[in-house]
């Protein structure tokens, strides 16, 4: 695929004073240090597969209790579930590379010791991220690999030509990150294949560090904010969110399944149905829980999320926690 070319300009702060000053971040700089592991040695990547070839439980898929997967003969429940995780999984490695430019750029523009010490170890977690989800696809998937979707595209486009660190660590830490974390999450605990679950808790350890950033970061931005600076924060947040939390279906990944224009559009017509209904499986049912408990919850709490944009927010299916 063609490298994509995003056009930036921010400017690159030189600290040169290197002691603590800010105690708790170069506590998480010291927890990134200490919980550093390599791909290449700590994954057990001579771990058979699942007996049955499937790579995340069934009910991780649109269709799973639909008509339309009744219908399907085992082996193409089989492919459909090994090219869904392909789909997702594809999605999660190009949004690890656009954090780890994201985070490179980062460390330009933060100011402080203690915050450019832990831009750079994250810098390290999501080349390694890359690295173990592109090893994953390869290895264990028959190096099925899917294009950038047009709004994860978007929301990188945004954060890496955005010159401010703290916009970029509200979009990327608290919004794009985070719900990765509950995508991890719910494939970890849903995994059939035992390397996949092993590389998704190796990366939720990483991932909770970067959240604990933004939590660190932002406060004192949002609180000495004026008033029109508090609501391009908030705008920005809901850009992010839409993007995030829009847009994202696994077309390719049905239609190099044999899936006709008519059967994926009946995908489109129950997973509508299911959503509207609130008729999740388990896992999505975690997966929202965790989502709203960590997401929605940080971003209210630095008060990112308020009434003025309650409508775009309930647009997305996204309740304001109660204050």
């Amino acid at each position: 695929m063609k490298p994509l070319a995003i056009p930036s300009a921010f400017t690159t702060t030189f600290t040169l004073e290197y002691g603590v000053s800010e105690a708790d971040m170069r506590r998480l700089y010291e927890n990134a240090k200490r919980d550093q592991w390599n791909a290449s040695r700590d994954i057990s990547w001579s771990a058979p597969p699942s007996s049955d070839g499937r790579v995340i439980a069934d009910e991780l898929i649109d269709i799973y209790g639909s008509p339309l997967w009744e219908r399907l003969p085992e082996a193409d429940r089989v492919t459909l579930n090994r090219r869904i995780a392909a789909w997702r999984l594809s999605v999660l490695m190009h949004g690890e590379q656009g954090a780890l430019l994201a985070c490179s750029q980062m460390v330009d523009i933060v100011q402080g010791a203690d915050a450019k010490f832990f831009q750079a170890t994250q810098v390290v977690d999501e080349a390694r991220h890359n690295e173990v989800l592109s090893r994953y696809l390869t290895d264990r998937l028959d190096g099925l690999t899917y294009p950038m979707p047009a709004n994860e595209r978007d929301i990188f486009d945004s954060i890496l030509s955005e010159s401010r660190w703290y916009l970029k660590t509200i979009a990327l830490q608290l919004v794009a990150e985070t719900f990765a974390v509950a995508l991890f999450k719910m494939m970890s605990e849903s995994a059939r294949d035992p390397v996949l679950e092993a590389i998704c808790k190796r990366i939720l350890v990483d991932e909770s560090r970067h959240m604990g950033f933004g939590m660190l970061a932002l406060p004192r931005v949002v609180s000495e904010a004026s008033a029109a600076e508090r609501r391009e924060l908030e705008d920005y947040t809901c850009f992010a969110l839409e993007k995030t939390l829009t847009g994202f279906f696994p077309l390719e990944a049905y239609q190099d399944a044999g899936f006709s224009a008519r059967e994926i559009d009946e995908v489109k017509r129950y997973r509508r149905e299911t959503a509207a209904s609130n008729d999740y499986a388990p896992f999505r049912k975690y997966f929202k829980r965790d989502m709203h408990g960590s997401m929605v919850a940080n971003l209210a709490r630095l008060g990112l999320l308020t009434d003025r944009v309650r409508p775009r927010l309930e647009k997305l299916g996204v309740t304001l926690p109660a204050s």
